[in-house]
């Protein structure tokens, strides 16, 4: 869906959709070996903004949905080294719950290619990882982890 002649809540309500939704794909992406392509026309075309058993799912910023999936797809090697670095020795990546993973991932692509300032993605994501674990128990886990790789990514935002 175009967002120019939408307010600035509008859009921001579809950008923080398009994360969630971002996570989602890589998250499929991971499980089911499909290609990019694929995923991506998949959730434009049948999970963004339709109708499920009578629920209206929210509409999502197709370009920015679009940039963060690709963005963790192109730059997915040097977003799992930061993920690593911020992780503990005893928990690399590779142990890592998928979902949380592909949520790292997704935070990642917008810290090393996005505009968006750091702090406002990590309070996103850490909102996305809500959607996933709504008792809160990842949150803190979350924010410790995407602060250190949004440090890394682009430190002179905490300068």
């Amino acid at each position: 869906m175009s967002v120019s002649n939408l307010s600035g809540n509008q859009k921001r309500r579809m950008k923080s959709a398009s994360r969630l939704y971002a996570v989602q794909a890589l998250f499929q992406m991971e499980a089911s070996s499909q290609p990019i392509d694929a995923v991506l026309k998949e959730f434009e075309k049948h999970r963004m903004g339709v109708e499920i058993d009578g629920i209206r799912l929210e509409d999502g910023d197709v370009d920015h949905f679009s940039q963060v999936v690709a963005g963790a797809v192109n730059n997915q090697a040097r977003i799992d080294q930061m993920t690593d670095r911020a992780l503990v020795a005893k928990w690399p990546i590779a142990r890592i719950d998928p979902t949380l993973r592909a949520l790292f991932r997704a935070a990642g692509a917008e810290f090393v290619e996005g505009d968006t300032p750091p702090k406002v993605t990590i309070v996103e994501y850490v909102e996305v990882a809500l959607a996933f674990s709504p008792d809160g128990k990842e949150r803190g886990f979350v924010n410790a982890v995407l602060d250190h790789m949004a440090r890394e990514a682009k430190p002179e935002s905490f300068a």
